[in-house]
C-alpha cells in the first residue's frame, strides 16, 4: 500500500515503530536535542527566567504579535 495521505504515513511510521523500537528511540533523541537547542537559544534572546518574560513581550510587541 502506497500511503496517500498524511494520516497513511501516520499508521505507516506506528507500525514500523511496532516492528522495530529503535526508531522510537531515535525520535526521542531527535525531540530532545530540539528541545536543548530552543531552551538554549530563547535563554540567549530573552534572558533568564527573572527577564524572560519581559523581554518576550517586548520582543512579540515590536514583530506586532501582541498589543
Amino acid at each position: 500500500m502506497t500511503p496517500r495521505t498524511d494520516l497513511d504515513y501516520i499508521e505507516l511510521y506506528a507500525n514500523k515503530l511496532k516492528e522495530n523500537n529503535s526508531f522510537f528511540k531515535q525520535q526521542k533523541i531527535l525531540i530532545e536535542s530540539q528541545l536543548h537547542g530552543s531552551s538554549d537559544l530563547f535563554r540567549k534572546m530573552f534572558g533568564t527566567q527573572n527577564r524572560f518574560k519581559i523581554n518576550a513581550r517586548k520582543h512579540l510587541k515590536s514583530i506586532g504579535l501582541i498589543p
